[in-house]
């Protein structure tokens, strides 16, 4: 028997599986796709936009420099990094189709950010991503089965075992990461709520008689929106028709270009379809991301429409945050309540980002009243402060758990802290374990941290920056969970460690 099975090897079940593995926890996972490559996973379909915050995820794991070559980045991440002062972003997306201008977000209003070999955001693609997370997962000793089809689930107190066909597959936990239409979720009675569309979206790839006809980007126009990138052949539309088209069948050249005329307002032709798949601004989120021994993440937990392209990086944000919970679980090592705190901590994010594709799709929307919000929103995207605003949403690095403290830093996702000899947080992270750094004079905390040297690394000395910090606890995910002044207190920081890494050993 397993520790733990995983449904679905796409990007999140990969992500949480090299977690689980780095923990020393036995995986399986069963996917239903026979084949692991596909056009829609390889540019220009399986295009996706990386976040700070995932791009952190990589680092964190020594998979970096693996995933940038994997999706053709040349840029060096450890250039120029012998400063004290973060640069400004490269790139900030868009909201509802509006581009944004990097260099007016105010890099000073950001929370606590140090210079980092993670660049601020990645553009890859689906393939490049599980390449390298398939890749890690084999190294550490996780088994994949495809072409597999999940049938059933039945859970008791000690153990789960999952039906697919004739066969049966026991293990201590399972962990629903099989997407928006997820046999897991269904299987084990989670609940579905929120919002039905308005919209249906088309990613195409196919010729153009007329490509002059079609203007290059997002256009928002007075029937909808379309976007045309430089690769000619690929176009993305949406008509906002309630999600009235069937999308259990294709689409046809002639319903593709009909949409395309009417959205553009051009006179355009599709000659050739290649592929063409069709997608809604459906919002829906389960009440809980665990049903006893059953977890979900990433669609499996949460679907929306792809506007401002959140999906990818929230289900690896839900990765990183269950796998070293759900190991020291198996591992008998977790505190009470700790595998609660997933869905504690992970659905209201969700929950923000689901409002935020609503929010766009509202704004979007071919009528006068959306039309003028338009308006507005692009005078706010033209200031500092509403480009920063939109750029913290986007990044990840507003998000911040509640955790009980008011210590500003507290909840947020670690600063790249680096020690006067070159050591850097990042790289104390690559084992999957917790880090106290102790930048007190005395290493006061020495003494306490070896009581957790199995679940956590302790690293001193002064700090080439420490943001006038005197210690900081970080848990496996990245998140601060316990930050000292400059002469930090000991009882408080073995109060933190035994909260979120149980009890110390003897």
């Amino acid at each position: 028997m397993h520790d733990v099975v995983i449904v679905g090897a796409g990007p999140v079940g990969l992500f949480l599986a090299c977690e689980l593995g780095l923990a020393g926890c036995s995986i399986l996972m069963l996917e239903r796709e026979p084949e692991g490559r596909s056009p829609w996973k390889a540019d220009p379909l399986g295009m996706r936009g990386l976040s700070a915050a995932s791009v952190e995820a990589f680092y964190r794991r020594g998979m970096l420099h693996p995933l940038l070559t994997a999706s053709g980045v040349h840029d060096d991440p450890g250039a120029d990094l012998d400063v004290d002062e973060p640069s400004p972003p490269r790139g900030v997306s868009h909201f509802a189709g509006m581009m944004l201008d990097p260099a007016h977000v105010d890099v000073a209003a950001l929370p606590f950010r140090l210079p980092s070999p993670a660049m601020e955001g990645v553009m890859t693609n689906l393939e490049a991503v599980e390449t390298v997370l398939s890749e890690r997962a084999s190294k550490l000793g996780v088994e994949v089965r495809r072409g597999v089809t999940v049938s059933g689930v039945a859970q008791d107190g000690e153990s789960v075992v999952v039906q697919a066909g004739e066969h049966e597959y026991a293990a201590g936990w399972v962990v629903g990461c099989d997407g928006g239409r997820s046999a897991v979720r269904g299987l084990a009675g989670f609940e579905f709520v929120g919002t039905e569309p308005q919209f249906t979206g088309y990613v195409v790839l196919a010729n153009v008689a007329d490509p002059e006809k079609l203007r290059p980007g997002f256009n928002l126009t007075p029937t909808g929106m379309y976007l045309r990138t430089p690769a000619q052949e690929y176009i993305g539309m949406l008509e906002f028709d309630g999600g009235a088209f069937d999308r259990s069948q294709r689409p046809t050249r002639e319903h593709l270009q009909a949409v395309l005329r009417r959205v553009s307002g051009a006179d355009v032709t599709l000659t050739d379809v290649h592929l063409a798949s069709s997608f809604t601004d459906r919002a829906m989120q389960t009440t809980t991301y665990r049903q006893g021994r059953v977890l979900l993440a990433g669609d499996s937990a949460h679907i929306h429409s792809p506007l401002g392209a959140q999906g990818l990086n929230l289900g690896l944000g839900d990765a990183m945050n269950l796998g070293w919970k759900l190991a020291a679980t198996v591992h008998g090592t977790a505190p009470d309540g700790l595998l609660d705190t997933y869905t504690r901590e992970r659905r209201p994010i969700g929950a923000e980002v689901l409002d935020w594709t609503r929010a766009q799709a509202a704004a979007m929307k071919p009528d006068p009243h959306a039309q003028a919000i338009q308006g507005v929103i692009r005078d706010l995207l033209g200031t500092r402060d509403g480009t920063t605003y939109v750029f913290k949403k986007t990044s990840g690095s507003s998000n911040r758990y509640h955790l009980g403290s008011e210590h500003p830093l507290v909840g947020l996702n670690a600063p790249d802290l680096r020690l006067e000899d070159g050591t850097r947080l990042g790289d104390l992270m690559q084992d999957g374990r917790g880090v106290a750094l102790d930048f007190s004079t005395d290493r006061s905390l020495h003494a306490s941290a070896m009581g957790w040297e199995s679940r956590m690394r302790y690293a001193a000395g002064p700090a080439r920056n420490d943001l006038g910090l005197g210690a900081v606890l970080v848990r496996p995910d990245g998140t601060v969970a316990w930050a000292g002044d400059r002469d930090p207190d000991r009882e408080a920081f073995e109060q933190a460690a035994c909260h979120w890494f149980g009890s110390p050993q003897t």
